[in-house]
């Protein structure tokens, strides 16, 4: 197992670690637990810059990879919907984009084709970490200056995932007007 692989393994195990520490009443629990959540966000961007720079890239981190973000970001939301700090539509929504871009990614695969990502990819998953950690920490240090920016940050999150959904099902739009 490579070194971009083990910190794709790392992330999995860190997505329990993190629900540990802000499930449970842990004094500083949900600074902790937002402290492993950023790492394990960090650890998305370096494995696939490692697998890139160090020619890492392997079929077991093409599946794990992907996997690895959508627990940690589904077990971040249910975690938040659980302790009533989120709406479980909106919950809902950033889950269900993510099925509907692995479906046509999937589809778009056994048909020989790639949807690669593009930025709006990458600015709804930053946008997503953002807004969840805002949350986890309860807006600290917005709530003294009145800004509700954990709020606006799950706003912006919840608009740039719609949108990213809506670019990639543009993109795969030939799979769909050209199968039988």
């Amino acid at each position: 197992m490579n070194l971009a692989n083990r910190l794709t393994l790392i992330r999995i195990i860190l997505v329990p670690v993190f629900m540990l520490f802000l499930l449970n009443k842990i004094t500083y629990g949900e600074y902790i637990s937002a402290g492993v959540f950023i790492l394990a966000a960090l650890t998305d961007s370096l494995d696939g810059y490692v697998a890139r720079k160090h020619n890492q890239v392997t079929k077991l981190g093409k599946l794990m990879d992907p996997i690895a973000d959508k627990l940690l970001i589904t077990a971040a939301l249910i975690s938040l919907v659980q302790m009533g700090k989120l709406s479980a539509w909106i919950a809902m929504v950033i889950i269900a984009r993510e099925f509907v871009v692995t479906g046509l990614r999937s589809i778009a695969a056994s048909e020989g084709q790639v949807i690669a990502a593009s930025i709006w990819g990458k600015l709804k998953t930053i946008s997503q970490i953002v807004a969840i950690v805002a949350i986890i920490i309860d807006n600290f240090p917005f709530h003294y200056l009145n800004i509700p920016f954990d709020e606006i940050a799950i706003w912006v999150a919840v608009a740039l995932t719609v949108l990213s959904m809506v670019d990639y099902l543009y993109k795969g739009r030939k799979i769909f007007i050209n199968s039988h």
